[in-house]
């Protein structure tokens, strides 16, 4: 599968299936969406591949206390992959950035993490893990 950011000058393939899905209800996450979680699928390192153009990369601790580096195009701003101390090895990668127009109907997640700051007008997702932290 590719994928990549909304100018098209970062891009990126991946293949097998990943390791994990999950949407994130954590206060960074709604800020680098813009949105009320991310939606999330994590894939082994190696299976992972910038095919062009170079990401910037930004990082600070996170609300779990670990350190997390996103990643995204300097151009337009998409915010494509992170990489955390919660998924070593592995890189945590935006289901939306993903090319086919079915990603995130196959991204549903096996759990939702840092449900504590869950907007109260969402409920949880019917039988997604649901986790206070990662």
């Amino acid at each position: 599968m590719e994928g990549g950011c909304m100018c098209g000058k970062l891009r990126y393939s991946v293949s097998g299936e990943p390791s994990f899905k999950a949407i994130c209800h954590c206060l960074d996450c709604r800020k680098v969406t813009g949105s009320t979680f991310s939606t999330n699928v994590v894939y082994p390192e190696d299976q992972f591949k910038v095919t062009s153009g170079t990401a910037k990369e930004f990082s600070k601790i996170a609300d779990s206390g670990k350190k997390v580096s996103r990643f995204f195009c300097g151009d337009c701003g998409s915010t494509i992959w992170d990489l955390s101390a919660n998924f070593k090895s592995s890189v945590v990668l935006n289901a939306g950035t993903l090319d086919d127009k079915d990603a995130l109907n196959k991204a549903k997640p096996q759990a939702e993490v840092f449900t504590r700051s869950r907007v109260d007008w969402l409920t949880e997702i019917p039988g997604a893990e649901q986790k206070q932290l990662m």
